[in-house]
């Protein structure tokens, strides 16, 4: 959410003193909770509130819903507007889906579960045909890779595509993937494809394990830390480790991609941008690399980890010591769009009051103006500095407690677990001077 503004106004502190305080806050959060016992932590973080109960009953009725809202804004995105800021469907996707869900998500729990437009359907068509109902038959070797390639193709598709904007490619792409998804459902079972293959689902479904809200099979909603929920998952496989690491270095790389330095790095003149079909290379190989980056200092930091405490498995630590990296990628996300929530999101309550064009006012909002100054001027600057800040420090210090928690599964000897997680602690306050780096520089597009 921080990246996504324009950066119309110059930092309120020094730079260096900005970057060096929040790296501090990070180093100085490992330091504290290095001589903080997991027994302790455990008995803070495992504590639950008791909310109320409620049943599964409305969830094929809610996404049955949801369903015909996304037929609906694949036909606006046909025969609405051509104007991205009048059709509801990019706007529907790019910032109530993208930004809105996923912090919801890292929030309230997995909401998603039941607004996706896939499970209504896929429950109606099972029952009348009884297609998709003879077991999971996905191969457990498959792990997460399909859905890590088809998150891998969405961020292309947002990043590096010449027009990803644009209504009826929007519309042609988001069509053909839910009707892929759905297939595939049906041939290897809704849980498991949702659970390993739909990207959104995956995605969503590990962030909602950052939220407050916590509720059990019985139906029972509960009060929690954020983060508790992370102290019992069990270890990722590689694939699903390559997935959580992609979701944090394509959001770096929105970062990455519109600074001075990226453009001077290619060569190119950022006050006469060349336009993203000349960049589609560029872009294309900088994703590609950003991940692999991410990937190879996350790997050494594991090892080195491994190289003071010894004993343990590279892939058992590295598969549970990665859900550390959810916080992060929750906090860079909100902060990233942040800017792109507070003004896309009003055009998003116009677009969809008149969805086609045709003078149409359903929920009241088509007249409504639009306020792009909720994001400029002395007073904004002010506060949104503040909490883009305060985000990535935070999802940083959040990080050091989830992996401190971990490490203490992986090594209940608490000089042991210090050690296993000092140099992934060195990486996270190196990613904080990253983060905060990028809402520093000057960008350009």
């Amino acid at each position: 959410m921080a990246h996504a503004s324009d950066r119309g106004h110059v930092l309120l502190l020094p730079t260096n003193y900005y970057l060096a305080g929040g790296a501090f806050a990070v180093a100085a959060s490992f330091l504290v909770l290095s001589l903080v016992s997991a027994d302790a932590l455990g008995r803070v973080w495992h504590g639950r509130l008791f909310l109320f109960r409620f049943a599964d009953g409305a969830g094929v009725a809610v996404s049955l819903l949801s369903f015909t809202l996304f037929v609906a804004l694949i036909a606006a995105g046909f025969w609405g507007s051509r104007d991205p800021l009048s059709n509801p469907l990019p706007l529907t996707i790019w910032t109530l889906l993208w930004t809105g869900v996923t912090l919801a998500q890292g929030v309230f729990g997995n909401l998603w579960s039941w607004l996706n437009p896939w499970y209504g359907p896929w429950r109606i068509v099972t029952r009348l045909t009884r297609a998709g109902r003879r077991g999971e038959r996905m191969p457990s070797w498959l792990g997460y890779w399909p859905a890590f390639l088809f998150f891998f193709g969405f961020s292309w598709f947002e990043l590096v595509y010449p027009a990803p904007d644009d209504p009826a490619k929007l519309a042609t792409a988001a069509g053909i993937y839910w009707l892929l998804s759905f297939v595939l459902m049906l041939v290897f079972g809704y849980e498991s494809w949702s659970s390993r293959g739909e990207f959104l689902s995956v995605f969503f479904s590990m962030l909602a394990r950052f939220s407050i809200l916590e509720r059990n099979e019985s139906g029972k909603l509960s009060l929690c830390w954020p983060g508790a929920k992370l102290l019992d998952v069990e270890p990722l496989p590689l694939s699903g480790a390559a997935f959580l690491l992609l979701a944090l270095s394509s959001v770096s790389f929105d970062g990455l991609m519109r600074t001075f330095f990226w453009f001077g790095l290619n060569g190119i003149n950022p006050l006469e941008l060349p336009g993203r079909t000349a960049m589609i290379g560029i872009g294309s190989m900088g994703l590609v690399a950003t991940f692999f980056m991410l990937a190879l200092l996350f790997s050494v930091s594991i090892l080195a980890g491994l190289s003071l405490a010894g004993r343990l498995s590279f892939g058992r630590v590295a598969g549970l010591l990665v859900w550390s990296i959810v916080p992060i990628a929750l906090a860079y996300h909100i902060a990233h769009y942040l800017t792109d929530v507070l003004v896309n999101g009003q055009y998003a309550l116009v677009a969809l009051s008149d969805p086609f064009a045709l003078g149409w006012d359903l929920f009241g909002t088509a007249n409504m103006p639009v306020t792009a100054g909720i994001a400029a001027g002395a007073d904004a600057a002010w506060w949104l500095w503040n909490t883009q800040a305060a985000l990535i420090v935070g999802g940083h210090i959040l990080a050091v407690l989830v992996a401190h928690a971990s490490a203490s599964r992986l090594e209940p000897m608490m000089p042991q677990a210090v050690l296993l997680q000092v140099p992934l602690t060195v990486l996270m306050v190196a990613y904080t001077l990253f983060g905060l780096w990028l809402l520093a520089t000057p960008t350009a597009g």
